[in-house]
């Protein structure tokens, strides 16, 4: 379902993957610097989760500047939050690369506003999450992950040059939240791996990120 989300004087592209039974719950996900709504891990990983019951909006935001693009992602939060057509109880905010930057950065000005008491979002998913520059490791942006309170995926190349594997184990073991990280052996920040296809690296993606949600979802009904 195709929607057009008003943010300020333009309009944010928006496509909704939906499940067959309703949906209780929803990931709201987003691409990298480059790319849009349709980049093809984006579809593939809508498709997965609304094939097994987890309602996704997906969105373009071309800005390459991130407090744009967290100004963008609040405003589609707020939109699925009102929405007559989907009554959530809660949603997963994912990007990829510098979508998951914005979402990082989304999650901590809300849990900074102290008049907004609002579980509605629930956790945050991070593939490929740009932890630095390529080269440039003594310059870390781990500033929003260490605030975060909510329960966090990270999905990453352990051959990623954005996102050295030590380093970003190193900020996950000094974040306060609920953490995972799965390392997808080899892959590099595209996710690409030398030997397998790129359907194959986005079903372990895939997989990993719906069992994750799946057991965030279950420990909220126990």
């Amino acid at each position: 379902v195709k929607v057009k989300i008003p943010f300020g004087n333009k309009y944010l592209d928006a496509i909704f993957s939906v499940p067959e039974k309703k949906s209780t719950y929803g990931v709201i996900l987003t691409h990298g610097a480059g790319g849009d709504m349709n980049f093809p891990h984006l579809l593939s990983l809508a498709a997965y989760l609304a094939s097994r019951g987890v309602l996704c909006l997906r969105f373009t935001c071309k800005g390459l500047n991130v407090a744009y693009r967290t100004k963008a992602f609040k405003t589609v939060v707020e939109y699925l939050k009102l929405s007559d057509d989907y009554k959530l109880y809660g949603v997963f905010l994912a990007g990829r690369s510098m979508g998951s930057r914005a979402a990082a950065s989304l999650i901590r000005q809300l849990s900074q506003n102290d008049d907004d008491d609002d579980d509605f979002i629930r956790g945050l998913i991070c593939l490929s999450y740009p932890l630095h520059r390529p080269k440039l490791q003594s310059k870390l942006r781990d500033e929003d992950l260490l605030f975060i309170r909510c329960p966090v995926l990270f999905v990453s190349g352990s051959a990623d040059e954005m996102c050295e594997k030590q380093l970003l184990e190193g900020v996950a073991s000094k974040m306060k939240a609920p953490k995972k990280i799965h390392w997808i052996d080899k892959a590099n920040h595209g996710m690409a791996v030398k030997g397998r296809t790129t359907d194959d690296v986005m079903e372990e993606i895939n997989a990993q990120v719906f069992s994750w949600l799946r057991e965030n979802i279950e420990l909220e009904h126990k």
